[in-house]
């Protein structure tokens, strides 16, 4: 994208409502974003990027209060306690995920396991009684 983008267009670029593009700039997940002289807001490359990324954390389940630390240190600067702190925000929360996808994977193995026999129980009882 080497231009900017409206709102709306945000908005439809990233499945996010308007309502929720300005929420999360409010309580500041999102840095302020550029603007027209009439105001209306212009979302920048970098800020579809951050956007992008921020949709990740949130649909590995990463809290909001999580994700504003993880942008109020991103603000701070690269410091070496900056990136540390992130770094180990992200080392945490992808272990608790690999820990999730291994109950996922297990649940699914089991629910694989009992089609499976209710496959067998069907072709079972479809056969004719001699």
């Amino acid at each position: 994208m080497n231009t900017a983008i409206s709102i709306q267009q945000a908005a439809a670029a990233t499945g996010l409502s308007v309502h929720t593009l300005r929420y999360y700039e409010r309580i500041g997940l999102i840095d302020p974003v550029s603007r027209l002289d009439n105001q209306h807001r212009l979302y920048r490359e970098d800020d579809m990027r951050w956007i992008a990324f921020l949709l990740k954390l949130r649909a590995t389940g990463m809290s909001i209060q999580q994700m504003l630390r993880y942008a109020e240190l991103r603000r701070s600067g690269d410091d070496l306690d900056s990136v540390s702190e992130r770094k180990a925000m992200l080392v945490q929360h992808t272990a608790a995920l690999e820990a999730e996808l291994l109950v996922l994977q297990e649940t699914l193995t089991v629910l694989h396991g009992k089609v499976a026999m209710y496959a067998s129980m069907e072709e079972k009882l479809k056969e004719p009684v001699n």
